[in-house]
Order: structure tokens, then sequence, then C-alpha cells
């Protein structure tokens, strides 16, 4: 059985930073599970790599400290190239470049805290979640 594809919105990455006791925070530990897959793409990981450094700072840690995660999770990604981009699509349309890796990579869900802004994901067959949604989904995987 191949990896469900995922895009991972840069607030659940965040959040996961913030605290060690939520549903973002349990998704990135299971960062390595076989049954799922992240995916990313140049600018997804420059939006990551800007929030996190700012969460640090916001934290009073080093910035730089963020780095380490990041590598990890762009090595155990699929890094994806946009050749088509579908703007504007969404309401948000800073959002629009998380639909367009999604569909380039054949994504079953954007996993984010903002499920209302990728209502139209569904039309591509998308299903904008929640990160304790997805945690259910994978439960059900076998």
């Amino acid at each position: 059985m191949s990896p469900i594809q995922v895009v991972i919105d840069t607030n659940v990455v965040v959040s996961a930073a913030r605290s060690r006791l939520g549903a973002s925070h349990a998704l990135m530990l299971r960062i390595r599970d076989k049954r799922w897959q992240t995916n990313v793409s140049t600018t997804l990981v420059l939006e990551y790599e800007e929030q996190l450094r700012a969460e640090m700072m916001r934290q009073g840690k080093d910035p730089s400290s963020a780095d380490e995660f990041l590598d990890y999770l762009v090595f155990m990604a699929n890094r994806r190239n946009i050749f088509f981009k579908w703007r504007p699509m969404l309401a948000d349309p800073g959002d629009d470049f998380l639909l367009e890796l999604a569909i380039a990579s054949g994504a079953r869900f954007i996993v984010t805290f903002n499920v209302r802004d990728f209502a139209r994901a569904h039309a591509f067959g998308i299903a904008p979640v929640r990160p304790a949604e997805f945690l259910k989904v994978l439960e059900e995987v076998t």
C-alpha cells in the first residue's frame, strides 16, 4: 500500500513548535510513519523557515534552533515542483500555493487549522482536516 499523500499547513508546524501537548506535535512525531508522507515545495519550505524562526524568537530561543527540525522535515518529505497554477482559487490568496502543491502531489489531505479557508479543495478530491482529524485517519489505516 502506498502512503497517503499530505500537505501540512505552516500553522500546524508552528503549533507543534509551540506546544508538545497538542495533535500538531503528535503528528510531527509521526513524520517517519510509513502510512503517510508529507509534501513540500520551495515556497512552503521558505514559509516554514520564516514562521518557525519567528516562533523561536518569540520563545526567546535562537532562531537557528528551528533549522535541524526543518532539515529533517524536508528530508522526510516529497519535494515537489509546481508547474501549473490554479490561482485564484481560495478565499485567502496566500493559501493558493498550498492547494497547488496538494494538487501536484496527489495529496488526499491538507492538514490545517484553517479548514474553512480550503473548502474549495474538495473540488479536487482533497480534504482539509485538522491535525487531530488526520491522526484519526491514520488510526484507521493498518
